[in-house]
């Protein structure tokens, strides 16, 4: 297990939780609980319910906030960073709230994107949010939420008092450098797998993950070595997992990760609609990496 240590909640590795569901589809809270517990012992240090991989979206709000309190009873506050994101401000402080009063010792946050918000939208957005009292990563999707979080954004941000760190999902790994020089003390995470390599070396923090959730001791063994320099280690590793990580950069990358799941001995199981089962290329695509990363003896 994992040494919180004087470590801040959002260093690590920190797993993007995959949502359980029965045949019915409907949630397996007691499967959740098992799979949080099972990434903390197998090495990673903290886990994210309620993002776009624990499908979020399509969650009744009683589900979405068992959901968090699942995760915590499980593996402890200090380990869960609950999703807060919401089209509106209000709903979002009001998932803040919840996550605070579970346990919770940060949120993660999308800017507002029930429109293109500009940034006066944005920093009003975060600030309402950070009223609440828990620390804030911002989360920077701009390919989905259509809300560029530029570095200089991200400064105003932190000067604001805002954000603690930033979830990095724009893939353009030249930012890392940037949001360094404009703000030293914003905290760097990987929010895309398959540039962990790159922004491991930029000097990232932590990583917001999807494979662990399959790969979770390897995919630690990865991060640790990236981190420390280690390039030997890593390289390979990397280009060994390589084919699996870039789906967490594709559409299907819930599909995909399930199934990884349920290759490797873990209950992945459906995703509810509009979600569909992936196409049977993209199905052996995964299924032949899946199989030949476990046969490398990968885990």
């Amino acid at each position: 297990m994992s040494d919180l240590g004087s470590r801040r909640t959002w260093h690590g590795v920190l797993v993007a939780t995959a949502l359980p569901l029965r045949a019915d589809l409907s949630v397996d809270y007691d499967a959740y609980a098992a799979h949080c517990a099972w990434l903390i012992e197998e090495g990673c240090d903290a886990v994210v319910p309620n993002g776009s991989l624990g499908e979020y979206q399509t969650l009744t709000a009683e589900e979405r906030a068992r959901v968090v309190e699942v995760a915590i009873s499980a593996v402890g506050g200090e380990r869960v960073i609950p999703g807060v994101a919401a089209y509106g401000s209000v709903e979002a402080r009001r998932w803040a709230e919840q996550a605070a009063e579970a346990g919770a010792q940060a949120v993660m946050l999308l800017p507002p994107n029930a429109y293109r918000a500009d940034e006066r939208a944005v920093r009003t957005h975060y600030a309402a949010v950070a009223q609440v009292g828990l620390p804030i990563i911002a989360y920077n999707n701009p390919h989905d939420t259509k809300v560029d979080l530029t570095p200089e954004l991200l400064a105003s941000l932190h000067a604001d008092g805002s954000i603690r760190a930033v979830k990095e999902f724009s893939g353009d790994v030249r930012r890392a450098y940037q949001i360094a020089e404009l703000a030293p003390e914003l905290d760097l995470l990987i929010g895309a797998d398959d540039v962990l390599l790159e922004l491991a070396i930029a000097g990232a923090k932590g990583w917001v993950a999807g494979y662990p959730n399959a790969l979770p001791h390897s995919s630690v063994e990865l991060f640790r070595a990236a981190t420390a320099g280690d390039l030997a280690a890593a390289l390979p590793l990397y280009r060994q997992l390589h084919p699996l990580l870039r789906w967490d950069s594709r559409t299907e990358f819930v599909q995909a990760i399930k199934l990884s799941m349920d290759l490797a001995g873990r209950y992945g199981g459906p995703c509810r609609p509009p979600r569909v089962p992936l196409s049977s290329e993209q199905e052996a695509t995964v299924r032949a990496a899946t199989e030949k990363a476990l046969a490398a003896g990968l885990r």
